[in-house]
């Protein structure tokens, strides 16, 4: 039985790697091409397949509750054609490996509030919020932007937490392209089960940690707070804000609008000091409320397919 499991996963292993294999030339495409595929995407996940639609439809309305419904269905169509884009830019992130200039080239990046984040980091380890708004798949690459127009910071000061897969293949093929801007040898792709251990690694590092906080609790996440966003209950995780707090870190809101195919604007907000004695539930306030304002002003930014109220 154990060699049958062993084959089995041999096997699988061999597959994912061929897949990956056959990806690569595909992802070298120019973002055109990515964006022709991602325009029949959006089409096909709206219009024919109505992928998670309820879903959509009901976080709008219920976020969005004084809009009409033509409102809402115009709102449905610009989401879907930002998550078109989404995909279309997430796999072409993967044949940037290796070539920051490409990745440049392809996304054209505005930054706001560098200049005060690379003070706090001056200081020490800093604090980054972030949620689904824009193009979370780029994350890597917005704070390699940060980070190079900073003249301070590099790719080895920056951590990102993220939640592994349970499929082997996605697992891997997300990992290759998050830190595809990255050098071979980066090592700040933190899985969210060991953050805090490695924060208590790297305590006397300067460290800039980034934390996407606006999914549902894990199952496994102890601490919870209940606030009020888009007009409902929201519980909340409390990880980066508790961490921040217990380690004295300031802590900061990135917004990434989408300004035009390829293009976006990331923003730097300073939520909190260590000085001003918040709580983790008091920054998470704050969080959600900077993150309300940008979703109200540019709302098909936002993931309105995740089930986010349960």
């Amino acid at each position: 039985m154990e060699e049958i499991i062993y084959i089995c996963k041999t096997m699988a292993k061999v597959l994912h790697n061929v897949l990956l294999a056959v990806l690569r030339p595909i992802q070298r495409l120019p973002l055109k091409f990515h964006y022709f595929w991602g325009r029949g995407f959006s089409w096909l996940a709206h219009d024919v397949a109505g992928y998670r639609a309820d879903v959509v439809t009901v976080n709008l309305s219920r976020s969005f509750p004084e809009r009409k419904y033509k409102d809402i269905k115009k709102l449905t169509k610009a989401f879907y054609d930002h998550l078109g884009e989404v995909f279309a830019e997430t796999v072409w992130l993967g044949g940037c490996r290796g070539d920051k200039a490409r990745f440049y080239e392809g996304i054209q990046i505005e930054t706001e509030g560098v200049e005060g984040l690379t003070e706090d980091f001056r200081k020490g380890s800093v604090m980054i919020l972030n949620g689904h708004f824009g193009n979370w798949e780029l994350i890597g690459g917005y704070m390699q932007a940060i980070c190079d127009r900073s003249g301070v910071m590099t790719e080895q000061d920056v951590a990102v937490v993220y939640r592994a897969l349970h499929n082997e293949f996605s697992e891997e093929f997300f990992r290759r392209n998050r830190t595809a801007v990255q050098s071979p040898d980066f090592e700040g792709y933190v899985e969210s089960r060991v953050a805090m251990r490695y924060v208590l690694r790297h305590r006397d590092e300067r460290k800039i940690y980034v934390f996407p906080t606006d999914q549902s609790p894990y199952g496994t996440a102890i601490a919870r707070h209940t606030l009020e966003f888009l007009h409902q209950p929201t519980q909340v995780m409390l990880g980066g804000a508790t961490l921040a707090e217990k380690f004295g870190m300031p802590v900061w809101y990135l917004g990434a609008d989408r300004t035009g195919r390829g293009a976006c604007r990331l923003t730097l907000r300073k939520i909190c000091d260590p000085a001003d004695g918040l709580t983790p539930e008091a920054v998470m306030e704050r969080f959600y409320a900077l993150l309300e304002a940008d979703i109200c002003r540019n709302p098909a930014n936002y993931l309105w397919s995740h089930k986010r109220w349960k």
